[in-house]
């Protein structure tokens, strides 16, 4: 993900909220299902409005400019999310040809067009919106190396083989090549998506070595000062290499906290380990920074208004995984349910903007339109609100439970196995994926020089 200086929260635009009047507000009622079923289809269809797969000139999976690839990712998994949770299949074939377009030659979505500027948290939200389609018993692909487990499988096999010992002791970092701003920072959204990740496959495929590699990644953000355990479980931004991750930039955004908690969440689903119940419920009582009278907000940048494009999307992840984990580890339901109500009723009453009188806004606390719109806030909202039906709906399936996906543990480098199968990569296989990285960047700067010349 890249840091954009794009914001449209344009004084033109506030002018317009006159002409809007606030009764086109989106009507909900959070205790009745046909006013979360209308508001949400609406939120859906202003969604769709920034995708530029279906125009003349757009490319398949992308929405328009200035909307990076990862967000494009998240926006996916939030419309799978609403299929389910609606119980409605119309977006099946458009989701569908999103997510299998994207995949690149390698089926483990480092596609050629992203691949100069493609970070690991980047190919991390597309890794989460497939393993969503894998526990939503997603329709399946035609072609089992692109079946959503086994793309799922690719992104992690793909993100852990990039584990670096050599600058901090571990981690990931924020960039995948050498030559983009960001490849000497370790944050903790690249490594939370791998974590989250492992820990979803492990409770899916029954796999204990995804487990280990939660633990892995857990034990080194807390070592290295990313997650704090005092009195306060927050989730910190990142740091910089040179210093050995030392100068920690302390920014707790809503998406990080959220990938850590739902983690921990389906780690104790499966393993009903003490540990990461107690993990669970000590990130969720640091959640409560990003709450004020239990309505959401993203605490870094929202009340200084400089929340930039990446950030005013954050909310609907942090939403998704809080419906997660609500589920997940019912010991945390009552408090999330209380957080999801009042955040869906307050971003309700702020989705009474634009010509459509239904476009949403950033800020939730001022009972209408604050001027703000985009992709982010309109699936900011639809998030908060689909997940108040994550007890209406089939929780995350699994392999044992209904879950349908192929899957192959050694997705990138070998052949199609069993969903069920172990993981089973070795020294070999890990060192090919260096190289095959290695390749790729050779390639893409040979293709540069090529079309110079």
């Amino acid at each position: 993900m890249k840091i954009s200086s794009h914001n449209l929260a344009l004084p033109l635009v506030i002018t317009l909220s006159v002409l809007t009047s606030a009764v086109n507000a989106v009507w909900l009622d959070t205790n009745n299902d046909t006013t979360i079923f209308d508001a949400t289809a609406l939120l859906v269809q202003g969604t769709l409005d920034y995708y530029d797969g279906t125009k003349p000139g757009g490319t398949i999976g992308m929405f328009t400019s200035p909307y990076y690839w990862w967000e494009a990712g998240g926006a996916w998994g939030s419309l799978i999310d609403y299929g389910h949770f609606m119980q409605n299949d119309s977006l099946v074939p458009l989701i569908k040809q999103a997510l299998l377009y994207q995949t690149g030659s390698g089926n483990n979505y480092i596609p050629l067009n992203q691949s100069t500027t493609e970070g690991n948290d980047d190919q991390g939200f597309w890794g989460i919106a497939v393993m969503g389609a894998t526990e939503r018993n997603f329709s399946n692909p035609p072609n089992d190396d692109q079946a959503w487990l086994t793309l799922s499988q690719a992104v992690f096999n793909t993100m852990a083989a990039r584990w670096d010992v050599a600058e901090c002791n571990g981690g990931l970092r924020w960039q995948i090549f050498q030559w983009n701003s960001g490849y000497d920072y370790k944050n903790s959204v690249s490594n939370g998506c791998l974590f989250h990740i492992g820990a979803r496959l492990a409770r899916y495929t029954g796999n204990d070595t995804y487990v280990d590699w939660a633990e892995k990644v857990w034990d080194w953000l807390v070592d290295v000062g990313f997650i704090t355990t005092g009195d306060w479980w927050f989730v910190y931004d990142g740091a910089q290499i040179e210093v050995n991750c030392t100068n920690i930039t302390k920014y707790q955004w809503t998406y990080n906290q959220g990938l850590m908690l739902s983690g921990c969440a389906y780690l104790y689903n499966y393993t009903q380990d003490d540990k990461w119940l107690n993990r669970t419920l000590n990130l969720l009582n640091g959640a409560q920074v990003f709450f004020n009278n239990n309505i959401m907000y993203e605490a870094a940048c929202q009340p200084s208004n400089n929340c930039n494009n990446d950030q005013r999307s954050f909310k609907a992840y942090f939403s998704r995984f809080l419906g997660a984990t609500s589920i997940l580890v019912p010991q945390t339901y009552d408090t999330i349910r209380t957080w999801l109500v009042a955040s869906s009723n307050a971003a309700a009453k702020s989705c009474s903007g634009g010509y459509d009188g239904h476009t949403c806004g950033l800020n939730w606390f001022n009972g209408t339109w604050d001027g703000y719109y985009g992709l982010g806030e309109q699936i900011s909202a639809l998030e908060v609100m689909q997940n108040l039906r994550v007890l209406d709906v089939p929780g995350p399936y699994t392999a044992n439970d209904g879950g349908s996906s192929v899957g192959n543990p050694a997705a990138g480098y070998g052949a199609i196995q069993t969903n069920a199968s172990p993981l089973t990569l070795n020294k070999g296989d890990i060192a090919g994926a260096g190289i095959i990285t290695a390749i790729i960047g050779v390639s893409l700067v040979a293709s540069g020089l090529w079309l110079i010349i």
